[in-house]
């Protein structure tokens, strides 16, 4: 009786022991994929992203390594640049511009006095008293002719008077507005204004309050930025390359890490006999950028293949035990942003990029750029500590 009591203990005690499992065994595929995850992330707050200087962008195809490496200038169409003169010439009475100031078109850009305006605006007034008594006498000789007592001829003779004094007046009032003075209004004045023909900026000035001008001089340069186009400077060896509609990427000197597009528009058809080079004329894709102004240096690229690979920004991919690595961001939220550290394959590297290969590539997803670099040390940094 006891053995079989012993037997039945000992079965039911194997038989607790079963119905519980391992919680090693259990958790273990969660704990090592938490141990995954922390090891290839990292999140950074506000502050921090602040003190990185964390900036992002997308993985963009871009052609590398088989661009025409030229320099070359802004500028702006001949249409864009006005040379304004006083059409009488005078004295300068005032003015107020300075080198870069922004006008409007009708703007006052100076007072010119001329004693002559006042000849010319006597000699209209004078024209149009004489119109007054022409237009009269017309049709007093035409009552006579119509009635049968005064010659034809009169009446001719009248309509020809009549007309000439149109055609002065005609002349004297374009003369007038050309040097900016009223017409037929008193008092007389002996000053004129000089006015902007067009919205633009003043490229130069020319003249000094009180200094005497003739009618050619240029007292005022403008020159109106909003239609600026990139003028290129290429060797006539590498002209067979060029064609119409091709990519243009530029830099500014002290601006190299901001790239801007275009596209050739014009290539020119005559060599320069010193230098052995032809002018490209290429449209800007985005016009009225503010940090762009004529006469500005550029450092180009023409893009004379269409093969495109997906690429990033040198500084974008860091070199850690032997391999490259990008930081994607995988969230943004409750002013913190997270990174994942995904392993890539650089490629062909040229003008300040790299050909990325990356299997898992997202559509719209943003990669590091700025900060990558502090991105890996404070994962490592993290990953130390645990």
């Amino acid at each position: 009786m006891k053995n079989t009591a012993f037997i039945l203990s000992f079965m039911l005690l194997g038989a607790g022991c079963q119905s519980h499992p391992e919680p090693a065994e259990t958790d273990a595929p969660a704990a090592k994929e938490a141990i995954e995850t922390a090891t290839d992330q990292v999140t950074l707050t506000a502050e921090e992203l602040q003190l990185a200087g964390v900036q992002t962008t997308l993985l963009t195809p871009r052609v590398l390594g088989e661009g025409l490496k030229v320099n070359g200038v802004l500028d702006v169409p001949p249409d864009q640049l006005v040379a304004v003169s006083a059409p009488l010439g005078g004295i300068v009475e005032s003015t107020s511009l300075l080198q870069g100031t922004r006008v409007r078109k009708g703007q006052v850009l100076a007072v010119i006095r001329n004693p002559e305006f006042i000849q010319l605006q006597q000699s209209y007034l004078e024209i149009q008293s004489q119109l007054t008594y022409a237009r009269a006498e017309l049709a007093r000789q035409q009552e006579l002719v119509k009635e049968e007592v005064a010659p034809a001829k009169n009446l001719q003779r009248a309509q020809a008077e009549y007309g000439a004094l149109q055609a002065q007046a005609a002349g004297q009032l374009a003369r007038l507005r050309l040097a900016g003075l009223p017409a037929g209004r008193r008092p007389i004045v002996s000053t004129a204004t000089l006015r902007a023909p067009q919205d633009a900026y003043v490229k130069a000035v020319n003249v000094t309050v009180g200094q005497s001008v003739t009618p050619t001089e240029t007292l005022f340069e403008l020159v109106d930025p909003r239609h600026l186009h990139v003028e290129l400077t290429v060797f006539e060896k590498d002209v067979p390359q060029l064609r119409a509609d091709q990519r243009i990427r530029f830099t500014l000197p002290n601006d190299s890490s901001a790239e801007r597009t275009a596209s050739v528009y014009l290539i020119g058809r005559t060599v320069d006999a010193q230098q052995r080079t032809v002018r490209v004329h290429g449209h800007l894709d985005q016009e009225n950028d503010p940090a762009l102004l004529p006469g500005m240096f550029v450092r180009a690229v023409v893009e004379t293949s269409a093969r495109r690979v997906p690429a990033l920004p040198d500084k974008a991919v860091v070199d850690y035990e032997g391999k490259q690595y990008v930081f994607r961001l995988e969230s943004s939220a409750d002013k913190q942003q997270v990174f994942r550290m995904l392993e890539v394959r650089r490629g062909e590297q040229a003008d300040g990029y790299s050909a990325i290969l990356l299997p898992d590539a997202r559509a719209g997803a943003r990669y590091a750029t700025d900060g990558a670099y502090s991105l890996l040390s404070k994962l490592k940094n993290a990953g130390e500590e645990e």
